[in-house]
């Protein structure tokens, strides 16, 4: 079996938007539906069987159960098109794009879309146990004795509902009193992150100035652009900000600002094989390489090498050595801003000579990169971070970021719920 290139064709996206804004009443099928329309409009795919649609969403309603296949059937793309969905927390848009790229390279199918979704304002909330227990033995009851019998045992508290929570099950800690830790271990300055971030948020509004947005968006509902844009944002306008995480640690550091707010919205990306490009007379904007992914042992593991985000650190070292390539191969560099300080420890631990050593195996650190390559084009922290949405975001911008170049190498680093971590290489 001979292996061929996988290649990203586009992309599109809605315009993501602050919770319970102006998507608080759409759902992740009316926004992946309308992430679908929009792509197969700019492709012209309308009524194309592709070989398969995979996307996904960290949040979901029972009732969304197959939201893929069902935001397929729902859109202009033909009914034939198989579908399914993938979840793998923040790393569910790269991982659904690492599928689908690979059953293209194995020459399984000729064509797919990858993507992801998430809405926090309309997210799933739960019954309480106690209401559960009491309605599912209601259920198995025999006769109507039994179920009254069981209805009884409702207590008022049993009303309560569970809302969902970001908090890591293992540790009750949320991602970013966790990365608060990992921001203190690493000694990431205030400064530092608030002028990532700000300069996320200035990359970004010049991103959409120039135009480069223009083809990888669709406008929905009243939204042209990603909401929680803030072309004007600085440092020290973000200095004055008080902390939101940490707060019980000396001297905390992170804030509202540089950190990614809860978001809604929805991605995806067209990849093929060079051959159906060119049948459809489609661009090859970049091929996709290799990926890997990672996890770290958090739970037990040391408060500063093994924090819960850092696992793209290893995920990328093997990377790289797998593919014989440094930092110095690579003209774009696409790190997740799930927090400023995520990128930052991430790009110490990568300098540091010890962690190297004894977290990677190596015998000297991986190195520092060249910070004028790092999210060029603003990330997280300026667009909003729609958990699953966030992968296809970052893919069909770096796609065309290295198609504008005309040649090169890029890096995604995006880190994920649970320890873990999911990398890849894009192509030019």
């Amino acid at each position: 079996m001979s292996i061929r290139r996988a290649a990203v064709v586009g992309g599109n996206r809605i315009p993501f938007a602050r919770a319970n804004g102006p998507y608080a009443r759409a759902s992740n099928q009316d926004m992946l539906t309308a992430t679908l329309d929009g792509l197969v409009a700019r492709f012209g795919l309308q009524g194309e069987r592709l070989g398969e649609v995979a996307a996904g969403a960290v949040l979901k309603h029972s009732q969304d159960f197959n939201l893929t296949r069902e935001s397929v059937l729902g859109s202009a793309l033909s009914p034939f098109t198989p579908a399914y969905d993938v979840q793998q927390a923040c790393g569910t848009g790269l991982e659904t794009t690492i599928l689908v790229a690979n059953k293209i390279a194995l020459g399984q199918i000729d064509s797919g879309v990858a993507g992801g979704v998430d809405t926090v304002s309309d997210a799933p909330i739960a019954v309480s146990e106690g209401l559960r227990t009491a309605l599912l033995n209601a259920n198995r009851a025999k006769d109507v004795t039994g179920r009254l019998r069981a209805l009884a045992k409702i207590r008022p508290a049993h009303l309560l509902p569970n809302p969902p929570s970001n908090s890591e099950p293992r540790t009750g800690l949320s991602m970013g009193e966790h990365q608060a830790i990992t921001t203190a271990e690493w000694q990431i300055s205030r400064t530092a992150q608030d002028e990532l971030a700000a300069a996320s948020h200035q990359k970004l509004a010049a991103a959409y100035d120039r135009g480069f947005m223009d083809d990888l968006l669709t406008p929905f509902l009243t939204l042209t652009r990603d909401q929680n844009l803030r072309p004007d944002s600085t440092a020290e306008a973000l200095a004055a900000l008080s902390p939101v995480f940490g707060t019980r640690l000396p001297n905390p550091t992170m804030t509202a600002g540089n950190s990614t707010p809860l978001t809604d919205g929805a991605s995806t990306v067209l990849l093929s094989s060079d051959e159906w490009a060119a049948e459809h007379n489609l661009p090859v904007l970049a091929h996709f390489v290799d990926a890997e992914t990672a996890a770290v042992d958090y739970v037990h593991g040391d408060r500063k090498y093994d924090g819960l985000l850092l696992a793209p650190t290893h995920a990328v070292a093997r990377l790289l050595e797998r593919n014989k390539l440094t930092f110095d191969d690579f003209d774009f560099f696409e790190i997740h801003e799930a927090f400023a300080s995520t990128v930052l420890a991430t790009l110490a631990a990568w300098e540091d000579a010890d962690f190297c050593r004894d977290r990677l195996g190596r015998s000297a650190p991986l190195g520092a990169i060249d910070r004028s390559k790092l999210n060029v084009n603003g990330s997280s922290l300026a667009a909003g971070h729609p958990f699953a949405a966030t992968g296809g975001r970052i893919v069909a911008s770096l796609a065309k970021q290295l198609h504008e170049k005309g040649s090169g190498r890029g890096l995604i680093s995006i880190c994920a719920a649970g320890g873990q971590g999911v990398v890849a290489i894009l192509q030019a």
